[in-house]
């Protein structure tokens, strides 16, 4: 063997390995080299890698593609999950958005009734008002809100869909689904629009509440002040010995089982109560407005008492059995209240005298007029003209003589004149 090679590691001698390979006479030596049995080594190693790999991708190939599929689809159904839950709770706060917008044009449908109802009262309340000469409705006032504006009770029933719409669309900063989160999880202290809706509607119905309070408050209060006004006008009528009958006035005897009336019914009873006081108030004011309690010539002055004085031609004491009125030649002499003239003429002392016939035995007389300006069976109202002033007959100057009888017998016109100046600002 040639081209042997010493090798010298760490001052040792090392001898190179030799392969020989002998075939018949042939003979043949193959000196190994360290970097060829590296290099051998290495491709043997990468080929063995490479079939257990390709091996173990071929035996467990099946298992991994599962392994991927059943992965994706867990993933898939984690989404579709994920999709449905959103999709439940869109549709869980969709309905509950429809039943809120239910909920409160329910709630509008009722205010709006019961604001339409409000109206009807006080038209029906109206012409009621309207006989008792300009006395004015209880107000009704629009109902608005008192916290942030006014807001009157709408005519017609909104749309509010874009009311509860609105917190979802100002919560949206991503998907469409993440938008209704907010809405539903809400902070504790933030006010949702349930909440305003409900806030605004109590609002509304204490206003309604209050406009019904302040009518019904209006009418017992009309109603009481009619009562005490009838009440006051009759009273200074019967002092006065003049005494105003009522329709049913007589029926005193009554009684019955105690009904509460519902609250339905309650504005109407009230209604009829006003009614039937407005009813007694017109009766007593007609009827006092018809009775000689009125002065036939207002603005003079009375010049002469009833009842016992001196008489001006003889200076003798006598019976006066009326009042007189200064007053100039002409001045018109006025119904002391309304009734039939039954006397209008020349009548002895009394000179031209007009007599009106006043029902209930009572009559009144105008005496020394310069002129009559009423015929026999004519109907006068108190304060029409029934003549003039003069100095006709038994006087000694121009004035009114005026007279109040019943059943035929003086009595003191200036009774009935104090009590038509004390209920003139009821009448």
């Amino acid at each position: 063997m040639t081209g042997i090679r010493q090798a010298s590691v760490f001052g040792r001698r090392k001898e190179p390995h030799t392969l020989i390979i002998a075939r018949g006479d042939e003979i043949r030596h193959f000196v190994v080299r360290p970097w060829l049995a590296a290099v051998v080594g290495s491709v043997l190693a990468a080929l063995a890698i490479g079939y257990l790999v390709a091996t173990s991708y071929l035996v467990l190939r099946d298992d991994l593609i599962s392994a991927t599929v059943a992965r994706q689809a867990r993933m898939q159904q984690a989404y579709e999950d994920r999709i449905s839950a959103l999709r439940a709770q869109v549709d869980r706060i969709t309905s509950r958005q429809l039943l809120d917008q239910q909920i409160v044009e329910s709630k509008v449908t009722e205010l709006l009734e019961r604001q339409t109802q409000l109206t009807q009262r006080h038209g029906r309340i109206g012409p009621i008002l309207e006989r008792m000469g300009g006395a004015e409705a209880p107000a009704l006032p629009a109902p608005t809100l008192p916290t942030s504006g006014t807001a009157p009770v709408p005519a017609t029933k909104p749309e509010l869909r874009a009311f509860f719409e609105e917190p979802v669309r100002s919560a949206a900063g991503g998907s469409a689904g993440a938008a209704f989160w907010p809405f539903r999880q809400t902070v504790a202290g933030e006010e949702t629009a349930a909440d305003r809706a409900d806030r605004m509607f109590v609002a509304i119905n204490q206003s309604l509440r209050t406009i019904e309070n302040e009518q019904i408050e209006g009418i017992d209060s009309l109603a009481e002040n009619a009562f005490e006004t009838a009440d006051t006008i009759a009273e200074a009528l019967a002092a006065a010995g003049l005494k105003v009958v009522l329709d049913g006035e007589a029926d005193e005897a009554v009684g019955g089982p105690l009904l509460p009336v519902d609250a339905g019914r309650a504005f109407e009873a009230r209604v009829r109560e006003l009614d039937e006081a407005l009813g007694k108030l017109e009766t007593v004011k007609a009827a006092a407005r018809a009775m000689p309690i009125h002065n036939p010539a207002p603005g003079q002055p009375v010049s002469s008492s009833f009842g016992v004085r001196r008489d001006p031609l003889l200076r003798t004491p006598a019976m006066h059995a009326g009042i007189d009125f200064r007053a100039t030649s002409g001045t018109a002499i006025r119904a002391a209240g309304a009734g039939t003239v039954v006397r209008a003429g020349w009548n002895g002392g009394y000179g031209r005298m007009v007599e009106i016939d006043h029902g209930n035995g009572l009559s009144t007389r105008y005496a020394h007029m310069s002129k009559i300006r009423a015929r026999e069976g004519q109907k006068v109202e108190t304060g029409d003209i029934v003549g003039e002033v003069g100095s006709s007959g038994r006087s000694t100057g121009p004035h009114l003589h005026y007279e109040v009888r019943r059943n035929g017998n003086p009595v003191d016109p200036l009774r009935f004149l104090k009590v038509g100046r004390k209920i003139a600002g009821l009448l």
